[in-house]
C-alpha cells in the first residue's frame, strides 16, 4: 500500500456523499491529491461550479465525519489492497475510461497480464444454449491465454467464472456491494475459489457497502473498462449486460454479441447488439480476429516476448520467430529472411498468416510493418 495517511485521506474522500467518479477526478485534476482537497476551505471549494452546495457542505465537514481508519485498518488485517488513482497498481486500462473508480479495494492479486482481458457477460435467467456457449467460448478464451473478467452474478456471469476456474484459468469478479457484502450469497464460496486459485475479487466500494440497484450499472463499468472486449452470451434487450455493452462502446471497447433464434427473449438482446453493429461471435477466431494492438505489450506466462496482439498466442514456433523480426519500421523481406534465419518458403508462409491475423501489414510485396 502506499502511505498510511494518503491512503486515508484517498478512502475518506471517496466516502464523502456527492463525491462520484467525475467529480473526484475533476477535483484531483485541480488540487493533486486527496489530502489537498480535503484541507481546502470552503471558499476554496466554492471557486468549481460543477461542486453543489450539499457537496461543498459534505467536503467541509469530511475530516469531522468520516472516520476511515477501521476500513484501512481492517483491509490490512484480511489483506485487501487498496489502490488509489496514484497507486502504480491500479490497472492500466482503467485509468483510460471516463470515470474510472477513485478507490479499488481488492482481494487477491492483479497481474500485469490482466491486460489481456475479455469480459464474458449476460442474463441471469439463462437457457441451456446460453449455458453451452458459455462454457465453449470461455473455455477457449482460457486456452489462448486471456483473463475472463465478469461481475459474480448468477447466470451467464458464474458460469463463466466457474468453466475458467475449470479450465485452469485466471479470472476476475468485480462486485456491485463491499467486499464484506458479497452479493449474490449464493456466491461466497466461488469469490473464495476466484481468490485461491490467483485471482481476484474486486468493487470501488467500502467494505460493508450493501448492493443496491445503482451500484451494479456502476459496477459494469469497471467490468468493461478493465477489458479488451466484452463478449454478450446471451441477454435481453433490458438487462444490466446491455448496459455494460452501451458502456463498453462508450469506452472504445470491442462488443462481441453470439447470435441465438429471434423467438428466445434471452438472446434479443445480442441480436440486438449485431443488428447495431457488435461483431457476430461464432468461434474464439471471430473474437482474435477483431482485436488490434494492444494499448501496451503484456508478458504472458510461457511467452519468452511481450505480447502485442490478441493474435499472437495463436502462433506456432515459426511464425513466432519470423514476427520478432519485423519492425514497427518498415522492414523487408531479405532483413526478415536473413535474421531468422529461416528458409524463405517458411518466412512467406508465416508472413502470410501473419497478415491474414491482422499483426503484419504488408507495404509492398517486399515491404512490412508489425501493426
Amino acid at each position: 500500500m502506499i502511505a498510511n495517511s494518503a491512503i486515508l485521506d484517498d478512502v475518506l474522500l471517496s466516502m464523502v456523499e456527492g463525491v462520484g467518479a467525475r467529480t473526484y477526478q475533476r477535483l484531483i485534476e485541480q488540487f493533486g491529491t486527496a489530502t489537498a482537497i480535503l484541507n481546502a476551505s470552503r471558499s476554496d471549494l466554492s471557486r468549481f461550479d460543477f461542486l453543489k452546495s450539499d457537496t461543498l457542505t459534505q467536503l467541509a465537514a469530511a475530516r469531522h465525519r468520516i472516520d476511515p481508519t477501521h476500513i484501512v485498518e481492517l483491509c490490512r488485517k484480511e489483506h485487501i489492497d487498496i489502490l488509489s488513482l496514484q497507486d502504480e497498481r491500479y490497472p492500466p486500462p482503467l485509468r483510460t475510461i471516463p470515470d474510472p473508480p477513485p478507490i479499488l479495494y481488492a482481494k487477491g492479486t492483479l497481474l500485469p497480464s490482466d491486460a489481456f482481458s475479455i469480459a464474458v457477460i449476460g442474463t441471469r435467467r439463462h437457457t441451456q444454449y446460453g449455458e453451452q456457449q458459455t462454457e465453449r467460448l470461455t473455455s477457449a478464451l482460457v486456452q489462448n491465454g486471456f483473463t475472463i473478467i465478469s461481475g459474480l452474478a448468477l447466470g451467464i456471469d458464474g458460469i463463466a467464472h466457474r468453466t475458467t476456474l475449470k479450465s485452469g484459468g485466471r479470472t476476475l469478479a468485480v462486485l456491485g456491494s463491499g467486499l464484506h457484502q458479497l452479493y449474490p450469497p449464493q456466491h461466497e464460496v466461488l469469490a473464495e475459489r476466484i481468490v485461491e486459485s490467483g485471482g481476484c475479487i474486486l468493487s470501488e466500494y467500502p467494505l460493508f457497502h450493501p448492493p443496491a440497484k445503482w451500484t451494479f450499472p456502476q459496477r459494469n463499468r469497471i467490468v468493461s473498462g478493465l477489458s479488451l472486449g466484452v463478449l454478450v452470451i446471451e441477454a435481453p434487450v433490458r438487462s444490466g449486460a446491455m448496459i455494460s455493452a452501451r458502456m463498453a462502446g462508450e469506452q472504445g471497447r470491442d462488443i462481441f454479441a453470439v447470435p441465438g433464434s429471434i423467438e428466445s427473449p434471452a438472446s434479443s438482446g445480442c441480436n440486438r447488439l449485431i443488428k447495431d453493429g457488435a461483431y457476430l461471435v461464432e468461434s474464439v477466431d471471430d473474437i482474435l480476429g477483431v482485436l488490434g494492438p494492444m494499448r501496451q505489450p503484456t508478458v504472458l506466462p510461457g511467452m519468452a516476448v511481450p505480447v502485442r496482439h490478441p493474435n499472437e498466442v495463436t502462433l506456432n514456433d515459426v511464425e513466432l520467430r519470423v514476427l520478432q523480426h519485423v519492425r514497427q519500421a518498415e522492414t523487408t523481406l531479405a532483413a526478415i529472411a536473413s535474421a531468422s534465419a529461416l528458409e524463405p518458403t517458411q518466412v512467406l508462409a508465416a508472413l502470410a498468416v501473419l497478415e491474414q491475423k491482422r499483426i503484419i501489414r504488408q507495404l509492398s510485396p517486399i515491404t512490412f510493418v508489425r501493426m
